[in-house]
């Protein structure tokens, strides 16, 4: 059985603990999730653009194919995740950890990276 929690556009779940949550295709845009423990959530496919996700722990999560436009990862914790075919165009990744994150085929045109570098 997973875990199912549905989430509205705009919503403030700052510090929030959705660990292990299934959430794939959720609409998230310009959520706030600062702080938020997204430990091994299911969010493939999901809609992050503009999100707020800034030290949000996503260590594990599955963010296939999800859409992070313009989100705000600042120091967040994505060791592990599995970005594989993300957006993440314009993002902002400077201080992020993405030891052992899967970034194959994923688009960072535009992003900020942990270096505070650009990506072309």
């Amino acid at each position: 059985m997973r875990n199912e929690y549905r989430i509205e556009p705009y919503a403030d779940l700052r510090s929030a603990n959705l660990a292990g949550l299934y959430m794939a295709g959720e609409n998230l845009f310009s959520a706030l999730l600062t702080g938020a423990n997204l430990t091994r959530a299911n969010l493939e496919s999901a809609y992050l653009v503009n999100a707020r996700l800034i030290r949000a722990n996503l260590h594990r999560a599955n963010l296939e194919g999800a859409d992070l436009r313009g989100a705000n990862l600042r120091g967040a914790d994505l060791s592990g995740a599995n970005l594989q075919l993300a957006d993440l165009s314009g993002a902002n990744l400077q201080k992020a950890s993405l030891l052992g994150a899967n970034l194959t085929g994923a688009i960072l045109t535009g992003a900020t990276m942990p270096d505070g570098s650009k990506h072309d």
